[in-house]
């Protein structure tokens, strides 16, 4: 009886310390795309989308638990389809790439609805200010690519507000209004693989 309890004893222990069996994902740029909407001269909302970025997170495909979700954008890489406004996003007046070179995300917390992620928390820095944000995630499920690569499908967006990052940069209209608004929304969508794994 003494030796059955310690063997079972061995087994939980066992069962304890054995680590999540969570996969290390890698965002997919090819297939991801990073894009924003502001508010312009109160009538209509400029797009745009960050072309350079990577990041990746930890999750279990059985449990879908999320875990260590980095992002980091390449603030220069910034794209509104217009080269004379691009170069003032860039400037001083704006982001100012040459001395805030990253836009970067950290996460701290994941919530759930049921086992699926919902929502995740965590710091995000802009223009050299850090600030609490979170993200709203909806996970689209897994698949095995064509090459044997495992891969899921995530979107994510958020609002957050240009001025609590310092970027306050505006010229009032003389119709009333301002030329920038200040809520940006942004959204993430795409895929994200397990690197490695190809056949």
């Amino acid at each position: 009886m003494q030796a059955q309890r310690l063997a079972t004893s061995l087994l939980l222990t066992a069962f304890i310390a054995t680590p999540a069996w969570a996969a290390k994902f890698n965002i997919d740029p090819a297939h991801t795309s990073i894009t924003f909407k502001v508010p312009h001269m109160v009538v209509s909302k400029v797009k745009g989308t960050f072309n350079k970025f990577e990041g990746g997170f930890d999750f279990d495909e059985k449990s879908q638990k999320l875990d260590n979700v980095t992002v980091k954008i390449h603030a220069d890489s910034i794209d509104t389809n217009q080269a004379d406004r691009d170069k003032h996003l860039k400037s001083p007046d704006f982001l100012d790439v040459a001395k805030f070179a990253t836009i970067e995300f950290k996460s701290s917390k994941t919530e759930y609805d049921g086992s699926k992620p919902k929502k995740v928390m965590g710091k995000i820095t802009i223009h050299g200010v850090t600030k609490d944000v979170t993200l709203d995630v909806d996970y689209k499920g897994a698949v095995t690519d064509p090459q044997g690569n495992r891969r899921i499908g995530f979107e994510i967006e958020t609002k957050l507000n240009r001025k609590d990052f310092g970027l306050v940069w505006n010229k009032a209209l003389e119709t009333g209004g301002v030329v920038v608004g200040d809520s940006i929304d942004v959204e993430i969508e795409g895929e994200a693989i397990v690197p490695g794994k190809s056949k």
